[in-house]
């Protein structure tokens, strides 16, 4: 049963998603896409991760919190600008969400800890960072992937897929493969995960 200010953080981070200029089709609705983004993320930790904190749901929810506000074509397209835009995200999102957290009266520890697991620090070593990590890999494999893999060569999805599985813990690579794939994607995880 959630909080109080939980069920109200949620309730602003959905009002500011729901702002998303970007939109995708929901079961023939459209939908602002970082909204629909932020529900799946809670979705997702709900099923793996049934006993999360407090804490570690309002990460999630947030994860992407008004990202259209700082578009990807406003760096470098090269692997730096890449890693630049992707730092610049986190602090992003933290600095967004902990404003939020702090309107719903949350204390400021409280906040200290949402923003350390959004900017995702401690990967490997933090058992909620980790949870987080695996939540969002499962979110793109579970609802992104498939789109994904028509839009990219074999050899990059493969490269994706062996990335995005060396950021998950065991837990996570069993849940990932409890997944449904068409013939095609689960024919390049079982590549990548050969390589």
């Amino acid at each position: 049963m959630p909080t109080k200010n939980l069920a109200e953080a949620y309730s602003l981070f959905d009002k500011a998603n729901a702002q998303d200029p970007n939109t995708e089709d929901v079961n023939g609705t459209l939908v602002a896409k970082e909204l629909v983004y932020g529900q799946r993320m809670t979705q997702t930790l709900e099923t793996f991760e049934p006993e999360a904190s407090e804490a570690l749901k309002l990460a999630a929810r947030s994860q992407h919190i008004c990202r259209w506000e700082i578009p990807r074509s406003n760096y470098a397209m090269d692997r730096v600008g890449y890693l630049k835009w992707r730092e610049d995200l986190k602090k992003f999102h933290a600095a967004k969400a902990s404003e939020i957290l702090h309107d719903v009266g949350y204390e400021s520890e409280f906040i200290e800890r949402v923003s350390f697991l959004i900017q995702k620090k401690k990967l490997k070593k933090d058992e909620e960072t980790q949870t987080l990590e695996d939540v969002i890999c499962l979110v793109f494999l579970d609802f992104y992937y498939e789109d994904f893999l028509v839009k990219h060569s074999d050899e990059k999805i493969i490269d994706i897929l062996q990335k995005t599985w060396r950021k998950m813990s065991e837990k996570g690579h069993q849940a990932a493969l409890q997944l449904s794939y068409s013939e095609k994607a689960l024919d390049l995880i079982q590549q990548a995960l050969k390589k």
